[in-house]
């Protein structure tokens, strides 16, 4: 279900488009910019490391169902597994591309497309904006980017690893929390869209249905 909805399909092929492009020439420019402005160090590179790390959310996500079960609290007992659901199905996602592309970081480090971090946190991210409202998910989103920039701030990835796992883990975490919600924005329901035109394209239609 969650690779199969016209809707995520778009989501992800544009994302791995544009993860194409910016691998021509864009992650060099990138990755040398973040070298000569490096901002993060010591504390807060760790910090955000921890953070964003698959393993620190699996742990949070089962600390949180063993919880529930023990306290008895159903609805919290359901949240929690369907984070690890959806934290599952992108860690799984996530490595098995990381395995078939199999190319180096900035930093001559193997696995480098796409992101874990980012993919986890972003999952993370979603999940909790689906459960929660803006309210907690805009804050979870905001640490995700955070998530993000350190990957790449530290050359522990190209930009767009990050582009494609942030994609990745956003597209997981909604279709799994929202269950058969379709995908919106404003109002309007994503749809594939193809132009007939004289030269091949692809994107996406904003639809609003009175």
């Amino acid at each position: 279900m969650t690779f199969t909805r016209p809707d995520n399909i778009t989501a992800l092929l544009l994302a791995g488009g544009a993860s194409v492009a910016m691998h021509q020439e864009a992650d060099e420019k990138i990755a040398d910019y973040f070298e000569r402005h490096q901002k993060l160090h010591n504390f807060k590179d760790e910090s955000l490391n921890i953070i964003g790390h698959p393993t620190t959310h699996f742990a949070a996500s089962s600390l949180w169902y063993f919880l529930s079960v023990q306290n008895q609290d159903e609805l919290n007992k359901e949240r929690a597994w369907t984070m690890r659901t959806a934290l599952t199905i992108t860690w799984l996602t996530t490595m098995g591309l990381k395995a078939i592309r199999d190319n180096e970081t900035p930093n001559g480090k193997d696995w480098s497309w796409p992101s874990g971090h980012t993919s986890s946190s972003f999952t993370v991210a979603a999940v909790l904006d689906e459960f929660y409202g803006h309210e907690v998910g805009i804050p979870a989103y905001a640490v995700a980017s955070l998530v993000a920039y350190r990957m790449i701030d530290t050359d522990d990835h190209w930009g767009s690893d990050i582009v494609f796992g942030a994609t990745l883990g956003w597209v997981v975490g909604r279709t799994v929390a929202g269950r058969e919600r379709e995908l919106e924005i404003a109002g309007f329901e994503v749809v594939p869209f193809i132009p007939v035109t004289e030269k091949p394209a692809v994107g996406i239609g904003l639809l609003k249905r009175f």
